[in-house]
């Protein structure tokens, strides 16, 4: 059903290309290498030495990914299970690149087949992340079939302590699209199994959808830098405004960001939608990277297919860690620009609609334990000026939108996770659709109400019935949001008896597990799964 894919690893292919100009070697094909004139390179034999470090790393990682999934088999009793049911091969290519990707960012990791699985093993596991395809009109593939049975066989609770995520692989010309990915989540769920995020459908192969699946990773991951499998082909924007959300919070800072595209067709989203971000390095690191390489900035190179200066295409490639960086002197600018790869994106909900003219997002500052900003949040609160071109791509994410009728909708949140129910609740606003309630969880009320003025006009029109928030530092008795979901679960239960979906948005880390704590108590386990399975109980959480 699915076509195979080729393992994407931008790293070797570049790293080749750079051994080859370096050793006086070309590229046939693919990795054929023939040889190419000599002398080309004067220093080629020292830079080739010094390189060798780190193309020999590379080519490890490529041996290891032949090698298959024995070469991710941690026993550490904290390792990621990940866990692939495949027909034709595709789910195990990515269950493997999945697994690269931890493993890389530091975290153990495990990968087998659905045939090596039993519901006794999967119970001593904390943390699995399953691939799994849909093969003809709905069915799991044929190695999964007795691990599905034994699932479905097992009652109990006997999952309860294990958080699980799933991509689910399909083929939407078919009426039961990724139905084994859907019916896997409601077995583990029916065991008591907690999802971290909602699952990751992928049409044939949709790079956008994988994209979506590699930033789940980097959450997993504490905010790993997790090079794209694939880079996606961004838009150009201008970044119009910044605005500080919240000064004096004692968490930090958030900003409100908007942005317009260069031209007006690309204003095509929906509420629940996804930005991704093309971050850029700050102007100072660029700057010394060239002093320390002794380049020119403006010599030309081409990059991702376009010409551009050095310095630009640099902006754009993670730098290289210091031990390596010395191994690049003496290449070329357009070698130096092959052999990095691109910076990964990242990903944001976008906060308006399309009649707003402009893209909102609502981003916080990161900062890692050395003290250097994160990566895109950096670019987008600090680096870039106003006025800077953002790259960014839109990505439709159906799993959020909302409702197309009037049912109720409970929505919860918090944090930055107000961006996308800001966005919910614009479309229920513009569509007369008025039965919404929020909970909504932050710090302090003097500092980090976001929108609050525009949650107010919401409630004098009636958009917004119902709004509680609670504050972690104000000293009230509730503390998070997912007190606040106990605390009103006869009205919660009287909303879903009466068809309300749920639409929950914001951290994975503590908000996301404590609210479907929560959300199982005050409904029930079964049910709240069947909310998930009918499509009234959806996530997006970070």
């Amino acid at each position: 059903m699915n076509a195979p894919r080729r393992f994407g690893l931008p790293s070797l292919t570049s790293a080749l290309g750079v051994l080859t100009a370096i050793s006086g070697v070309a590229g046939a094909s693919g990795l054929a290498l023939s040889l190419a004139g000599a002398g080309k390179w004067p220093t080629a034999g020292g830079v080739a030495l010094a390189y060798a470090g780190f193309c020999g790393a590379i080519l490890a990682l490529h041996r290891r990914r032949r090698q298959g999934s024995a070469a991710f088999a941690s026993t550490a009793d904290d390792a990621t299970l990940i866990a692939y049911a495949s027909q034709t091969g595709f789910a195990e290519q990515l269950a493997l690149q999945t697994a690269q990707a931890l493993q890389h960012a530091g975290l153990p990791v495990r990968v087998a087949s659905f045939g090596e699985l039993d519901p006794s093993a999967l119970a001593r596991c904390r943390q699995a992340l399953f691939v799994a395809s849909t093969t003809g009109e709905g069915d799991a593939p044929d190695s999964a079939a007795g691990f599905t049975r034994k699932l479905a066989a097992a009652s109990g609770d006997g999952l309860r302590r294990l958080r699980y995520g799933i991509l689910a692989l399909g083929d939407s010309s078919y009426a039961n699209f990724c139905a084994y990915g859907h019916a896997l989540s409601a077995a583990l769920q029916r065991a008591q199994a907690q999802p971290l995020f909602d699952l990751v459908e992928v049409d044939n192969g949709d790079t956008g959808a994988l994209r979506h699946w590699q930033n789940h990773l980097s959450a997993l991951a504490g905010g790993a830098e997790i090079a794209d499998w694939e880079a996606p082909r961004y838009g150009r924007w201008r970044l119009v405004e910044r605005r500080l959300m919240n000064p004096g919070s004692a968490g930090a800072p958030a900003f409100h960001l908007a942005l317009e595209p260069e031209s007006p067709a690309a204003l095509d989203w929906q509420a629940g939608d996804i930005a991704e971000i093309g971050p850029r390095l700050p102007s100072t690191q660029v700057a010394q990277l060239l002093r320390d390489l002794s380049l020119d900035g403006g010599a030309a190179v081409r990059c991702d297919g376009e010409a551009m200066p050095l310095a630009d295409a640099l902006a754009t490639r993670m730098p290289l860690p210091a031990p390596h960086a010395e191994a690049m002197r003496g290449l070329s600018p357009q070698a130096l620009i092959d052999a990095l790869p691109p910076l990964p994106h990242r990903e944001y909900s976008i906060a308006s609609l399309p009649t707003d003219g402009r893209l909102d997002l609502l981003v916080r500052q990161t900062r890692h334990e050395d003290g250097r900003l994160g990566l895109a949040s950096g670019w987008l609160t600090e680096h870039a000026p106003l006025g800077a071109p953002i790259a960014l791509r839109v990505r439709t994410n159906r799993a959020f939108h909302a409702p197309a009728d009037d049912r109720p909708l409970l929505l919860i949140g918090n944090g930055t996770g107000m961006a996308g129910l800001r966005a919910l609740l614009k479309a229920r606003a513009a569509a007369g659709h008025r039965r919404n309630w929020l909970l909504f969880g932050e710090r302090s009320a003097a500092h980090d109400a976001f929108y609050r003025e525009e949650l107010q006009a919401w409630q004098a029109d009636g958009t917004l019935p119902r709004l509680d928030r609670t504050w972690s530092r104000d000293g009230a008795p509730l503390r998070y949001v997912q007190d606040a979901v106990r605390a009103a679960a006869p009205q919660i239960r009287e909303w879903v008896a009466a068809g309300a979906a749920i639409y929950v948005c914001g951290s994975l880390q503590g908000m996301a597990a404590g609210v479907n704590d929560a959300l199982a108590e005050v409904l029930g386990t079964q049910a709240l799964a069947a909310l998930a399975e009918n499509g009234r109980y959806r996530r997006d959480v970070y």
